[in-house]
């Protein structure tokens, strides 16, 4: 079955600048629905791109499942109005997820909406445990090497970014999506498909820090998030309870500390 392409060409009509087309690359994004043992969970608006890594990210980020052996299969179906990620849990995690399902309104900048519980939204947060540290100039080699491997972004401009940076392996994953937690959802599943624990390393996102980034990243076990735009001050009370380092307004020329400074060796 033949996926969408993640990113087309459309006309366009630049105004007050020049342009060297008449036409411009922007990203695809499509209606997705996650179920789980045939019955609908949620559904999010995503690139469709990296979509089993995205429904393994989703699923343990959403606390369904504590490692990918619970999902023992994953299947793309296209449909007309969009994509399905069909996906059978076993055992207990099948029955947790019968007991939780509801239905999200996912649209692009928001990963929490449709929850019905407040509880459920701002549900409380695992305790970081990773002893990562890194330094300031790792931080900044990290951010430039996740930049260079932004292939959509550089095709669009119009994408968000997450990756994973370990020290002496540099960034080894980058996941690519019009939201920015479907992003760090596919970046979830990329590791966890692979045999890797974000807790060694440090998470590196493109976009601002709200809560459910926060949320998503201690969920994966990482001990630090950085990123490239400011946090909420919902997202850095998180990351404080849970012991998270959050570095964020990441640019050449610095950064910010907003929690858990012990991790930044200065």
């Amino acid at each position: 079955m033949a996926l969408p392409p993640p990113a087309a060409e459309v006309a366009r009509l630049a105004v007050g600048r020049a342009a060297a087309a008449e036409r411009r690359k922007l990203p695809e994004e499509v209606a997705i629905s996650l179920t789980y043992n045939r019955a609908s969970y949620a559904v999010m608006m995503a690139t469709p791109l990296d979509l089993e890594d995205f429904g393994v990210g989703f699923t343990l980020n959403e606390g369904l499942i504590g490692s990918a052996d619970e999902l023992a299969e994953i299947e793309v179906c296209r449909h007309e109005l969009g994509l399905e990620l069909r996906m059978t849990l076993v055992g207990a995690a099948a029955e947790r997820t019968a007991e939780r399902r509801r239905r999200i309104a996912g649209p692009v900048g928001c990963g929490i909406c449709g929850i019905e519980s407040l509880e459920e939204a701002l549900r409380p947060l695992p305790p970081v445990s990773s002893s990562a540290i890194v330094t300031p100039q790792e931080i900044r080699d990290a951010l430039s090497a996740l930049s260079a491997q932004q292939a959509l972004n550089r095709e669009t401009r119009a994408v968000h970014a997450a990756g994973y940076w370990l020290r002496g392996r540099g960034v080894m994953a980058v996941r690519e999506d019009v939201g920015r937690h479907n992003a760090l959802d596919k970046l979830a599943g990329a590791l966890a498909r692979g045999g890797e624990s974000a807790a060694e390393g440090m998470l590196l996102i493109s976009s601002r820090v709200s809560i459910e980034m926060v949320q998503k990243a201690t969920m994966m076990g990482a001990g630090l998030l950085v990123a490239v735009s400011a946090p909420t001050v919902l997202a850095v009370r998180s990351a404080e309870a849970a012991g998270l380092t959050l570095v964020a307004i990441a640019r050449d020329d610095g950064f910010e500390v907003f929690s858990a400074p012990e991790r930044i060796k200065t």
